[in-house]
């Protein structure tokens, strides 16, 4: 088995790039858009489905997956790729985020976080070495460093000080790491919107060899504007030769902003989460199948995405389904916004690889600016 290693096929530290990632599971093509497998599923998704989409790589996750159905269980029944019956890559969120979004009484301390489990308020510890271990048991791919979110907004005291615990974190989870053929680990820039915190961040991480860098920290509130701007003073410093991951965030233009910037892989709930509550992604922006003026309309929901719910059906059967509360509803779209994400990152591929990214940018932000209404009224 080869090593694991990220291929840049075109581009360099800043602007687009074009490559792949090598893992023990398969090949990533970057830029790439992750399904979000949180608890060994893609809601409302079949494996394979989600594979048709054109999906190389999902993203489950260890906070989750170790209060249920536990690692050791997932281990013993032969790794999650196994269990969930996904034989692609797989990247593992470290717990960090859902720690400080989900777990109740929590307390922080050097070694830690301990907190009670939100499903039935069992006590739990989860330090650097459980995460990375918990993450091994799992079978990852593609481990991330476990660390602390920074809420936004935030005072810059405040940043900096869990940036330095995150970085300290980072460090004991690279040495807990277990180096083998095929897998990887990603430290974790964080620093909230402050850019000289970015890059310190950054200076603490590159001594320890990570074999990516994630973004994080961002998608918390503070806005695409301010998002992109703290991305205008993290890629640049972010090495050239490995792979760049903003964390969290799955909006049509968001993505072929950051790509803009440098960034080669992104994962989301949005796509899976809006599909199950009527909310359709197009190229000319999102789309609301409860709304009435979709109750009698013959056509699909986006006239050239092959996905089964614009192949087969009408959004007049859509707007159905959603106002039934038929499940059905939730799985088409599901699968169609999957589709949209997939189909958006294939087109900035080719875009970068032709030479066209301007080009394609510009006609990205003219069709979602003109919208669903315009195009369809």
């Amino acid at each position: 088995m080869s090593s694991f290693h990220f291929e840049l096929l075109k581009g360099t530290a800043q602007g687009p790039r074009l490559g792949r990632v090598h893992t023990a599971h398969g090949v990533i093509e970057t830029p790439a858009f992750m399904p979000v497998g949180t608890a060994a599923t893609v809601k409302a998704m079949h494996p394979g489905d989600v594979a048709a989409t054109g999906a190389q790589i999902i993203l489950g996750n260890t906070y989750h997956l170790m209060l249920r159905p536990g690692a050791d269980r997932i281990a013993r029944l032969g790794g999650l790729h196994r269990f969930m019956n996904w034989p692609g890559p797989i990247l593992t969120d470290s717990g960090g985020f859902q720690v400080m979004s989900l777990a109740q009484l929590r307390k922080i301390t050097e070694d830690g976080v301990t907190f009670q489990s939100h499903i039935d308020g069992q006590k739990e510890h989860l330090t650097p070495e459980r995460s990375i271990d918990i993450q091994r048991q799992l079978d990852a791919d593609i481990t991330m460093a476990f660390d602390e979110c920074t809420p936004f907004p935030c005072e810059k005291d405040e940043a900096a000080t869990s940036m330095a615990l995150s970085m300290r974190w980072a460090k004991r989870s690279r040495e807990a790491f277990q180096d083998r053929p095929g897998y990887g680990i990603f430290g974790i820039v964080q620093g909230s919107v402050f850019a000289d915190l970015r890059r310190e961040s950054i200076e603490a991480l590159l001594p320890l060899d990570f074999h990516g860098h994630a973004i994080g920290g961002l998608a918390v509130g503070e806005g695409q504007e301010m998002m992109l701007k703290t991305l205008d003073v993290t890629t640049p410093f972010l090495p050239e030769a490995k792979p760049r991951y903003l964390m969290g965030v799955g909006k049509t233009l968001d993505l072929v902003e950051s790509v803009a910037r440098g960034v080669d892989m992104f994962d989301c709930v949005i796509p899976t989460r809006s599909g199950r509550n009527a909310q359709g992604f197009t190229k000319r922006g999102t789309v609301n199948l409860m709304n009435q003026r979709h109750a009698d309309d013959p056509r699909p929901l986006e006239e050239d995405c092959t996905c089964p719910a614009c192949r087969h059906y009408s959004r007049a059967y859509l707007h159905h389904l959603f106002k039934a509360k038929e499940m059905l509803g939730a799985m088409l779209l599901s699968w169609h916004n999957l589709q949209h994400f997939q189909d958006l990152t294939a087109a900035m591929r080719a875009a970068i690889a032709e030479d066209r990214f301007p080009a394609f940018r510009e006609q990205a932000w003219a069709s979602w600016e003109r919208g669903d209404i315009e195009a369809y009224a």
